[in-house]
C-alpha cells in the first residue's frame, strides 16, 4: 500500500495557476523568522489583478478575509487528498465574491472564515478562482500559493505539483561553510567560537584545523534562470571519507514545526547578519522528519590526527545539482570546559521553572536547542503595571511555546483588558490569561523584554509575512 501512494502522489500533475510564463520570488521550506515559507510564491509581473486558476479539480471548501497574514485567500479541497491554497487575493470570482458580501453583512464583520458546502462550489482544473493582489501581509503583489495533505494540514512543495511549467537547470550555489565546536568538546582553529569559512570557486578559502567534536552548517541558494531572485536549498547532504552524516529533503513539514527552523537554522546568526546558516547536524530537541544524520547526530568527532575528506552535495528539484569538496585537518589541541551558573541555566532535556521577583517562567523539556544560561535583567517600574524583565540579551529562540507570567502591580476595572508587551525588533501585544493577581502569556523568545500593559485597543496579533 505504501508503494502504491508514493506512486501515486509522484505522478499527480496539476495545472498552473496563471496564464503565463511562471517565475518565482520564492520557494517551499526558506526559512525565515518562526516560520518555514509555507509555499511558492509566484510574480504578478509586479501588477494586481491577474487571473488566477485552480490547479486541478476539486471544490472551494472555505475562503478567509484578514486571517494570519493571507489576506484574502481561496482554498480548494482536491479529490487526491491535497488542498492547494491561493494567498494575497484581489477579489475573488464573482459568484464567490457575492457568498462573502452576505456573509459580512449577515455577520457584521469584514475579517473572517467563510466555509462552503461541496456543492457549492466545484472548480474543474484551469477555472477561474480569483484575481491576484497584495492583500495581508504581502510586501509587493504577489500569488502565494501553497498545497497541503488534506488530512493532516502538513505543507507539501509545490514544486513538486506544478514544477512542469518551471524552468530550471541552474543548479544551487554555495556561499560559506560554518564550523560548530560542540561546547566543551571540540575547538576549531584554536577557538570554542563558531567560525564560518567562506566557498570560492566551489573551494573554501580558508584552512581548519579542528579536534573534537565539531559538527558543520552552510549558507546557500538556489537560482532559476526565469526570476533574479535567490532560493533555499531542497536537498543538502554531507559526506565525510565517503560515509553520509546529513541529508534533508525540504518537503512534507507539519505545522505544529514550525518553530524548529531556529533550530535548524542558526537563529543567533541570522540576527546579526540576516544570513541563514543551515545545520548539517541535529541540535538537541530537533525532530523535524526532513532532516536525517547518522548514529551521532551528523556530528564529527574529529580524534585522529590526519586529513578528514568532507563533500557537500546540494540538489534543486529538477535534480539540478553541485557538490563542494573541502578538507579539515585535525591536529590535537586543550579544549576548554564551559562553566554554567547553576541557578540561571535552562536545560534543555528537562522541564525548568525559573523565578525572579515579580516573574516566573515555566520552559517544558525540549523546547530549547541546547542549554541556555541566562542573564536576566530586571527594570523597576514605578507606577506601571508591572517591572519589565529582559532574561537575555543573547538571540535565543523556543521551538516550540513556553509560558511566562508577571505580576500586575496595579488593580485593573477590566482584567480581560490586560495584555503582555513584548518587544523585541518589533512590538507585539499578547493575550493571556489573568488569576490570583498574575498575567500568564506563551512566549516564543527568550531575549524580548516583557511588561504588562492594560488598554481598550483591540488585540491583533502581528501577521506572519508568508
Amino acid at each position: 500500500m505504501l508503494i502504491l501512494k508514493l506512486f501515486l502522489i509522484a505522478n499527480i500533475i496539476y495545472g498552473s495557476p496563471v496564464n503565463y510564463k511562471i517565475s518565482l520570488a520564492g520557494t517551499f521550506g526558506e526559512p525565515r523568522p518562526y516560520h518555514f515559507h509555507g509555499g511558492a510564491d509566484i510574480k504578478t509581473d509586479r501588477k494586481e489583478g491577474k487571473p488566477i486558476f485552480s490547479i486541478g479539480d476539486g471544490y472551494i471548501s472555505h475562503v478567509t478575509i484578514g486571517i494570519g497574514g493571507y489576506g484574502n485567500a481561496v482554498y480548494v479541497h482536491h479529490p487526491e487528498g491535497y488542498t492547494s491554497v491561493y494567498a494575497h487575493l484581489q477579489r475573488f470570482m464573482p459568484q464567490v465574491a457575492t457568498m462573502v458580501k452576505k456573509w459580512q453583512w449577515e455577520h457584521g464583520c469584514k475579517e473572517g472564515e467563510i466555509r462552503f458546502r461541496p456543492t457549492d462550489f466545484p472548480v474543474a482544473k484551469g477555472q477561474l478562482l480569483a484575481f491576484s493582489g497584495n492583500t495581508g501581509a504581502s510586501q509587493a503583489p504577489h500569488l502565494h500559493l501553497e498545497i497541503h495533505e488534506t488530512q493532516t494540514w502538513k505543507m507539501m512543495d509545490p514544486l513538486d505539483y506544478i514544477g512542469d511549467f518551471i524552468h530550471d537547470n541552474t543548479p544551487p550555489t554555495a556561499h560559506a561553510l560554518m564550523a560548530y565546536p560542540q561546547k566543551g568538546e571540540g575547538v576549531v582553529n584554536g577557538s570554542v567560537e563558531d567560525q564560518y569559512f567562506n566557498f570560492s570557486n566551489d573551494a573554501l578559502n580558508d584552512t581548519l584545523t579542528v579536534w573534537g567534536k565539531v559538527g558543520f552548517g552552510i549558507w546557500a541558494n538556489d537560482y532559476m534562470e526565469e526570476s533574479t531572485n535567490n532560493f533555499g536549498i531542497r536537498y543538502t547532504d554531507l559526506y565525510v571519507d565517503g560515509h553520509r552524516l546529513f541529508h534533508s529533503d525540504v518537503n512534507g513539514i507539519d505545522m505544529d514545526d514550525n518553530l524548529q527552523v531556529h533550530a535548524w537554522g542558526d537563529y543567533s546568526h541570522y540576527r546579526k547578519s540576516h544570513v541563514w546558516y543551515m545545520k548539517s547536524f541535529l541540535s538537541p530537541g530537533v525532530t523535524l522528519p526532513i532532516l536525517f544524520a547518522d548514529d551521532q547526530r551528523g556530528i564529527v568527532c574529529f580524534d585522529e590526527e590526519r586529513d578528514y575528506h568532507f563533500i557537500y552535495i546540494l540538489a534543486d528539484f529538477k535534480g539540478n545539482r553541485r557538490e563542494y569538496p573541502f578538507t579539515v585537518k585535525a591536529r590535537h589541541s586543550a579544549i576548554p570546559k564551559p562553566s554554567y551558573h547553576p541557578f540561571h541555566t535552562l536545560a534543555w532535556n528537562r522541564p525548568n521553572a525559573y523565578q525572579l521577583p515579580g516573574m516566573q517562567l515555566y520552559v517544558p523539556s525540549r523546547r530549547l536547542v541546547g542549554n541556555v544560561e541566562l542573564r536576566p535583567q530586571v527594570y523597576i517600574q514605578r507606577g506601571k503595571y508591572s517591572d519589565a524583565y529582559r532574561l537575555t540579551s543573547d538571540a535565543v529562540a523556543v521551538i516550540a511555546p513556553c509560558t511566562l507570567s508577571l505580576r500586575v502591580k496595579r488593580q485593573v476595572k477590566d482584567p480581560t483588558k490586560l495584555y503582555v508587551v513584548e518587544r523585541s525588533k518589533r512590538e507585539r501585544r499578547l493575550k493571556g490569561r489573568y488569576e490570583n493577581g498574575w498575567l500568564t502569556v506563551a512566549i516564543r523568545d527568550l531575549d524580548a523584554t516583557y511588561e504588562v500593559g492594560y488598554g481598550d485597543d483591540d488585540y491583533k496579533e502581528s501577521p506572519i509575512i508568508l
